[in-house]
Order: structure tokens, then sequence, then C-alpha cells
């Protein structure tokens, strides 16, 4: 049985908590897409820990942590988040497998990523840097290296065929080419990553899940940035959905069971692209000073609106979803009145289905609001004493959307999860 735990608006929110939480649950947890633009966030004895590509069960022991052939792996970025978990005193060799599929980060690709998304000028799509475009690039134009490829002996030739491919690309751009300065360090790690656990994922994991184990499948970004669904081109170049579990781990459908879609009572976003219900005000600022909205990987302050029930509900759809989490749920204690944009006012017509041409669509939000709590989220330990105001905006949540919320994370502690089901 595979559940699997994702993201319903533009990443960035919260999903690293609940899969700690959900954790205990669990034999594996497994990362199926994304790269190290991800950052899951998780807070281990009061001490603030960002996970980017290894998934976040590596503190439970006894865990099994996968990370699968949909991923994107940067060497060196890879290292330094072992060498961070290790400080904590995790055996991060003996709880942790990569799949031989996987793709490789190069120096060259973060070189492309770099020269691409300044060729945009005005129009650039957010990018992180970080290589994770021209990566999966290669992956679908069939020249990509893979985990398994750094053990191959002719690796390093595999490697520099495809440097120089992507050093006619810059010359042809007249991007600088600054890759030789970066790859001591590439290859340094390289030799790291050799001594983990690499393995025929999808035999390995098929084989758990036919003995009975229990597997948590952990998602990287948002619904809507997938590359397929999300508001293109405004988007990450994997499939975040629930549907990419399957192509990113290399098992059947038919294992999926509980799908668990994490949402901030709220709404944000990093980066361009389209954001209907975004609050360019005084009250926009108060959420982003409020809940400390700044990227958990690029440290970019993110745009702050309310929450948007047509995207959530189009999101819960494509995924879907049978169980919904809010997160800093708290957050909302400081407001004095609370919205929530339940339909889109387009060309005079109400709107409740997401538009395919949202970037091109001049979108006016209609919302519902909720006066300020007669008490602070924050401070409820249980269901019953949630205040009313957000009970009734749960309440508004799953009229909309169709699906129950089953958990409110009111709080940024381990135990500040409150079940409602």
């Amino acid at each position: 049985m595979v559940d699997v735990l994702l993201g319903l608006q533009w990443g960035d929110e919260g999903k690293g908590k609940i899969v700690d939480f959900l954790a205990k649950e669990y034999q594996i947890i497994a990362r199926f897409q994304g790269g190290p633009n991800a950052g899951h966030t998780l807070y281990l004895d009061d001490k603030k820990i960002v996970l980017h590509t290894i998934p976040s069960g590596v503190f439970h022991p006894g865990m099994i942590n996968l990370i699968g052939n949909g991923v994107v792996i940067d060497p060196v970025s890879f290292l330094e988040e072992c060498n961070d978990i290790k400080s904590h005193g995790i055996n991060l060799k003996a709880c942790l497998k990569i799949s031989e599929r996987a793709h490789l980060i190069l120096p060259s690709h973060k070189a492309l990523d770099r020269a691409s998304e300044s060729a945009k000028g005005k129009d650039k799509i957010g990018s992180t840097l970080k290589g994770i475009g021209p990566t999966y690039m290669d992956k679908t134009g069939r020249n990509g290296l893979r985990i398994g490829d750094i053990l191959k002996p002719d690796f390093k030739q595999r490697y520099q065929n495809l440097k120089q491919k992507h050093q006619q690309i810059l010359k042809n751009m007249q991007a600088e080419d600054d890759i030789d300065q970066f790859e001591p360090a590439f290859f340094e790690a390289v030799e790291a990553l050799k001594e983990y656990e690499i393995i025929a994922a999808e035999f390995w994991l098929n084989d758990q899940l036919q003995k009975g184990q229990k597997v948590l499948a952990e998602g990287a970004q948002g619904t809507m940035l997938d590359i397929d669904f999300g508001t293109y081109p405004f988007v990450t170049s994997s499939n975040t959905i629930t549907a990419g579990l399957c192509t990113g781990l290399g098992i059947a459908p038919k294992w999926v069971n509980k799908v668990y879609g994490v949402s901030k009572a709220y709404c944000t976003r990093v980066g361009s692209g389209p954001f209907p219900s975004e609050l360019l005000d005084a009250t926009g600022e108060k959420l982003r000073e409020i809940g400390k909205e700044f990227g958990a990987t690029t440290g970019r302050p993110r745009r702050c609106g309310w929450i948007d029930l047509v995207a959530l509900k189009y999101a819960c759809m494509i995924n879907g979803v049978t169980d919904l989490v809010l997160t800093k749920s708290d957050i909302l204690d400081e407001m004095d009145s609370v919205g929530a944009c339940t339909s889109y006012q387009i060309d005079r017509q109400e709107i409740k289905d997401f538009p395919y041409d949202i970037i091109e669509t001049t979108v006016t939000p209609n919302y519902t609001y909720f006066p300020k709590w007669d008490k602070p989220l924050s401070t409820c330990e249980r269901a019953q004493d949630i205040p009313r105001g957000f009970r009734d905006l749960i309440a508004l949540i799953e009229q909309q959307t169709g699906v129950p919320v089953t958990y409110v994370s009111n709080g940024a502690g381990r135990s500040q999860l409150i079940h409602l089901v």
C-alpha cells in the first residue's frame, strides 16, 4: 500500500512537518520527483532543519528513505545535505537508498539555467537557477546522465561529451562558460555519492509492497507548479501530482491508497506567474511578516494572499485527494478578518473552474470574509477547542472541494497538529 502526501498550491505548504508527523505509520518514505529546488522544513528538538533532496523520514529510527528515479540530484548539494544530517547523529548510509535511474544535475546544467533565465529578461520564469529545468530537458531529450552511470568506468568521458554539448549551446547564447571552476567540487561529491546504496529501486520497492510494507510517497513543490496542470509556463519541470509517483517510483496505480493534500490556510507563491488571490497591500505584507514567508531553499520573499478555493478544488480533483491538511493556520490569528476566494470574475462572468489560459486572463477574485477569531487557534489542542470562525472557514473549504479537512497545523512545533476526523 502506498499513501501519497503532496502540495496543493505553489509549493511551500509545510509538507515536511506533515510527512514527519505521519512517518511513524510507515516503513518507507519515498521521494518521487523534483530536485534541490525543494525545501522541506522540519523542527528537531526546536532546531530548524531544511531538507532539499533527502526524504523527510531520515530522523525516524529504522525507516528506509528512497530517492526515486523521478528525482534529479545535484551531487554537491546532496553531499552538503548529507553532512548536515550526519551532524545530528544520523547514520544516513544505513537508511537511504537511491534509484540508479535518477538523473544527475551537472555544473553545465546550472550554467544553462542561468543563461536561459537571463535571456528571458522581464519574462523570467522565476527559476531557482539550480539546473533543474535543463536536467529534465536532457532527460526527455535522451541525453542525460543517471546515477547508475557514475559507477561505469567511462563516466568521465560521458560527462565530457554532455558538457561539450552544453558549452556549444552556451556559446550560441553568448553566455558565460564558468563550468570548469565548479568541476572539482562536483567530482568530489560524485565520489562521495558512490558510498551510498544505489539500487534498481523499482524492483526493490515493488518487492517491498508485495511483502506488505507501507510506503509514504513524498512530493515536492506543489500542484499548481505541475508541468502539465500548473500555471504553465510558470511551473517546475516535473509532474508534482499523484500520477507522478507512479512514473517517479516505478509502481502501478493499483498500489495507491490515501492521498493527503497539504494547503496553507492562506496562499503563497515564490517567483513569477499568475496568483489570482494575491494581496498587494498591507494585508499581504502582514501575512508575509507574521508567517515568515521566505523561501526555505532560496530565501526569496513569498507573494501572499488569501486561500484560493477555485485553485484548491482543481488541485483536489487532479490529485484525487482523500484528506486535506491545513497548515500555518495559526498565522490567521493575527488578522482582523480572513478572506477565502470562492470564485473568479472573468469577462463579467462568475467562474468556478480553474482556467487553462489563466496567464492571459484578467481575473477578479470573489471573496467570502470571516471575522477575527474569538480566541487564538495557536492555543488549541483538540478539535473541540477550535474557534467558531475557523470552523466556518473549514466548512467552506470542505463544501467547495468535496474533501474533508483531516488535520490542522496550528504552530511550527512537531506536536502542534490537531486531528479533526
